[in-house]
Formats: structure tokens, C-alpha cells, sequence
């Protein structure tokens, strides 16, 4: 059997929906903190048992039996992230797994500039020393993430962010996909990969201008300082905390850190990956 956690979530129910192309339901697990919220997978046929990082002892029985398991990092701020990732990882080894598949990030660095990537490359070395046969995706910028500066862009006619770099903006379904072949097939993926990325690099200005040729408005790229963008959040209602935590994603694209694009992921899927044009064209549809 092959286990998915965070099955309920983003990427986690589209990684199952991958695998229920490759494998019988039978054959897949999930291990949620919630389980009336898997439900539909419960009627499809899928295992679904209550696991939560934080409380390891519930882990045990959700993981039993499986030979795989995928771990969707732990959606926690802080040193809890990696505290909650090692319980999942060293849970899977402990239930007998012979490989553990852990979703990580293509710029996952101890001295990176956004937060969730020491905890990404915490729990990449933590996996690695464990001596059981593991992959770590790195899995390039969800391009969803773009949501949070159309919106307003749409109303306004702007993009108001600090100063920022190229982001190669990958779709959430491109890498449940790449995600669904790591566990359902053998010897494509070892280690940690590649970044797992779209094909192209870019930064908020082109953003803009690819968001007014989709609506056919001026859209234009206003850049301000990181002290008054925070002090703007803020005043908005963004917790002071949370504004920290995106600044230093924009401190660490401005620096170059998500900037990198490889072809690694095409190859798996067999097809050129989503591109942000069209994500955004699917976003400004729906609003």
C-alpha cells in the first residue's frame, strides 16, 4: 500500500487523484487530521485513516502496512515544521516503508531567506541520514501563490510589492502528477531530485504585463520599499508575523533563490509544464 498524508489539502488530493489514475484504490491509503473531510475517498475505495504530525502516536496506525509513503511537509510556521516533519518521516520507517517520498522545495537551503526553507533542507537532511531509500522533491514556486497579487491588481490596476526576482511559477497539478509517478513507479526518482520547475522565470513586472494582455487592461508594476509594504499590511489587518513571512519571500527572490528553472520535470510528465500565462488566465477567469 501506498500512503499520502495531508490528503485533503492542495497538493495532497491532487497527488491522490494522480495515483487513482495509476493504481487501484485498494492499493492507496491517506492519512488525514481529519477524516470526515476524505470521505469522497473513503467511497472511492481508498484507505483513510486520522494522522496528525503532531501527534506522533496517531501515526502508527495510519502508516501500517505501507511499503511507500508521501509526506506533504507539515503546513506549520516555525521550528514546529521540522519537528513535525521528522515525526512523519521517522513514523514511515518505523511502519516499514521502503522508500519515504517528502514534498520539499527547489531553493530548500539552511541559509535561505525564506523561512520554509531551512525547515525544508532540515528535514531533507534528516531524511537523508536515516539510511532507507528516500526522495525529496523539490518542487518549484506553486504558481497558486500568484492569487494573492492579482486580486487586488484586477481592482486597481497594480502591483504593489517590494522589490522582488524571477520566480519560476510551477502549477500544483504538474507536480502532484510528478509526485504520483515518484510513488507509483520504481527507479525514476532517487534522492534529492532537481528542481522540479516550469519552464520559465519571472518576476512581478512581467507578471503585469502578462495580466494585461490576458484582461486587456493597464496593469503596472508599482515596487515599494519593504518597511512601508509591511506597515501597509499591516494597517490592512495582515498580523504583523505573517507580513515578516512574506517579505522574506521577496528578499529571497530579489536574491535570486527562485530563479532557477530545470527541464527535469517536462521529462517526467512527458509534456511542457504549465506555464504562469495560463494559470493566470484560469485565475482571472474565476474571479
Amino acid at each position: 500500500m501506498f500512503v499520502v498524508t495531508g490528503a485533503t489539502g492542495q497538493l495532497g488530493s491532487q497527488i491522490v487523484d494522480q495515483l487513482l489514475h495509476r493504481l487501484p484504490p485498494h492499493a492507496v491509503g491517506v492519512s488525514v487530521r481529519d477524516v470526515d473531510k476524505a470521505a469522497d475517498l473513503a467511497e472511492r475505495g481508498v484507505r483513510v485513516r486520522a494522522g496528525d504530525f503532531t501527534d506522533p502516536a496517531t501515526l502508527e496506525h495510519a502508516f501500517e502496512g505501507a511499503e511507500k509513503v508521501l509526506i506533504v511537509s507539515a503546513a506549520i510556521r516555525g521550528s514546529g515544521a521540522v519537528v513535525a516533519n521528522r515525526a512523519a518521516i521517522d513514523a514511515a520507517r518505523a511502519a516499514g516503508a521502503k522508500r519515504i517520498v517528502y514534498t520539499s522545495h527547489q531553493a530548500a537551503s539552511r541559509d535561505s531567506l525564506f523561512a520554509p526553507q531551512p525547515t525544508h533542507a532540515a528535514t531533507e537532511e534528516h531524511l537523508a541520514g536515516l539510511g532507507v531509500p528516500f526522495t525529496a522533491l523539490r518542487n518549484g514556486f506553486y504558481a497558486s501563490t500568484l492569487s494573492y497579487s492579482i486580486g487586488a491588481a484586477l481592482e486597481t490596476g497594480q502591483i504593489v510589492a517590494p522589490a522582488d526576482g524571477p520566480v519560476s511559477w510551477t502549477a500544483h497539478s504538474d507536480l502532484a502528477e510528478a509526485a504520483a509517478i515518484a510513488v507509483a513507479e520504481e527507479g525514476l526518482l532517487d534522492g534529492v531530485t532537481p528542481a522540479l520547475t516550469a519552464a520559465e522565470a519571472l518576476d512581478l513586472e512581467a507578471v503585469a504585463g502578462i495580466l494585461a494582455g490576458i484582461t486587456g487592461r493597464a496593469i503596472t508594476r508599482v515596487v515599494v520599499g519593504d518597511a512601508e509594504w509591511k506597515a501597509n499590511a499591516v494597517a490592512h489587518g495582515m498580523p504583523a508575523a505573517a507580513a515578516d513571512f512574506t517579505l522574506g519571500m521577496y528578499r529571497a527572490a530579489r536574491r535570486g533563490e527562485f530563479a532557477v528553472t530545470d527541464p527535469t520535470l517536462e521529462t517526467l510528465i512527458g509534456r511542457r509544464p504549465t506555464s504562469a500565462r495560463s494559470v493566470l488566465e484560469a485565475m482571472v477567469s474565476q474571479l
